[in-house]
């Protein structure tokens, strides 16, 4: 499904695929955001971290009702705060959305599947 734009010059399709790659770009530029994460990584028993490729793999793009609803899956960094690192990656992915194409979303899910030590 695809978000429909109605502008004076004519139609805009910005497709899930597309919502899932910016939402994804964002939620890895968060402090304590290790990578995403397969959204299956619990059933599967993997623990692979997804590259900058597949950002759009650990993001799934709903619409319910009329409404748009993300849902991240993240792993984080050891140490970090997860309820803030959560909260700031919700901020962030909300900002940039309404930024970049104008979408309000109305609600973004996140679902950390690890916490990972960093060489940092």
């Amino acid at each position: 499904m695809a978000i429909e734009m109605k502008t004076d010059y004519g139609v805009i399709d910005v497709t899930d695929h597309v919502i899932a790659t910016i939402a994804g770009g964002a939620a890895v530029d968060c402090y304590g955001i290790v990578g995403m994460a397969s959204q299956r990584q619990i059933k599967d028993g993997l623990s692979e971290l997804l590259g900058k490729e597949n950002l759009s793999r650990g993001v799934v793009v709903r619409h319910e009702d009329g409404e748009v609803i993300i849902d991240l899956y993240i792993v984080v960094s050891y140490g970090t705060k997860i309820s803030e690192v959560a909260h700031n990656v919700q901020t962030k992915v909300k900002y940039t959305l309404d930024k970049m194409l104008g979408i309000e979303v109305d609600a973004i899910n996140i679902y950390v599947q690890g916490v990972r030590l960093t060489n940092e």
